[in-house]
């Protein structure tokens, strides 16, 4: 895996300070555009360039299964994370449809499915295991592993194109992991950090709050942050983690999209805080824990739909927003070239 001192600082005042000219001089009001003035001026600072462009981006959906998923701390069966990276090789998942409409290349990953997944176009097979082991009773998995997810998920990231990742997930209990490590890795109350996942009723939130507090005391006294992933798992989100790390050191910019995909960059940046500068994320998910995961980061997403489907798809539905903010630094006029008079 890439080395996490690679990843360097990307505030460089004199870059900064001619992105923010440009934006600052465009024909609007100052600041009128909001929201998308930080972004394009994030987007410059990521490219390393006055007139940014994503080119071939790539949205890349980890999949794995979960050993707590036998807990029952999900609504759906673990079967569904086997069918539904079917669904989304078939082109009928929500991710699949909208990668095919903002023109994002899709990459299906089988990070550790419990069903072995037929050799196809578009899909990439890593399994590290047949999902991991139910870490209220153990760690989810070893190091090793931990470290074979990692160094997978920077192998698939080399191996893609494009100067733009798109962070996707797909595994029946990987809610639950995601507010293990949540918990573990910023202290917030496990309650705060567990939600209704795949839609649980209240019994079912009951059920599941109880396991993770029986996973999260197991493993109390784990430090060390890939120590942390690797007791709490999943594969998924270990390898997501590891492509993030090779995205950053490579200054892609990196779509972060709900709770889960949040939970593998809450990783990342345990290990090197940089990654965050280059992170987009995407929106703020209906998951509850999600917002004060955010929050721990200090990211503000872009959208805030009520959404919590994952697979990427709000990573999606924000793309046409970096679009956008690209266009605005490279097309749009200045009061001078366009000949109009600025505020007195």
């Amino acid at each position: 895996m890439t080395q996490l001192d690679a990843i360097t600082d990307l505030h460089t005042p004199a870059l900064t300070q001619r992105l923010q000219h440009l934006i600052d001089h465009k024909t609007k009001p100052l600041g009128a555009l909001g929201r998308i003035e930080s972004l394009a001026l994030q987007l410059g600072q990521i490219l390393q360039s006055e007139a940014p462009a994503l080119l071939q981006p790539q949205m890349v959906v980890f999949a794995a299964d979960h050993g707590l998923a036998a807990k029952g701390v999900s609504a759906y069966p673990s079967d569904v994370t086997w069918q539904m990276v079917e669904n989304f090789l078939a082109g009928g998942a929500a991710v699949s449809v909208l990668a095919r409409q903002h023109g994002l290349a899709l990459t299906v990953v089988d990070a550790g499915v419990a069903k072995d997944i037929a050799p196809r176009e578009g899909l990439q097979l890593r399994k590290i295991a047949r999902g991991t082991a139910d870490c209220s009773q153990g760690p989810a998995m070893s190091l090793a592993q931990c470290e074979q997810a990692l160094q997978a998920g920077a192998e698939v990231v080399r191996g893609l194109p494009g100067n733009a990742l798109l962070l996707g997930e797909m595994g029946i209990g990987n809610t639950s992991s995601a507010a293990l490590l949540m918990a573990h890795l910023t202290g917030t109350p496990l309650a705060q950090c567990v939600g209704r996942g795949t839609g649980l009723d209240d019994a079912g939130v009951a059920r599941k709050l109880a396991v993770l507090a029986q996973a999260l005391a197991l493993h109390a006294k784990v430090r060390e942050p890939l120590a942390v992933l690797a007791a709490l798992g999943g594969f998924e989100i270990a390898m997501m983690c590891g492509a993030v790390l090779e995205a950053a050191a490579q200054n892609r910019v990196i779509v972060v999209d709900g709770f889960i995909a949040s939970s593998a960059v809450l990783v990342a940046q345990a290990l090197q805080p940089l990654v965050l500068q280059r992170c987009v994320f995407a929106h703020q998910s209906d998951e509850s824990g999600h917002a004060r995961m955010l929050a721990a980061m200090q990211a503000q997403p872009l959208l805030h739909l009520g959404l919590r489907l994952g697979e990427g798809s709000g990573g999606a539905l924000a793309w046409p927003l970096l679009e956008s903010a690209c266009r605005i630094l490279r097309e749009m006029a200045s009061f001078q070239s366009a000949g109009v008079s600025e505020a007195s």
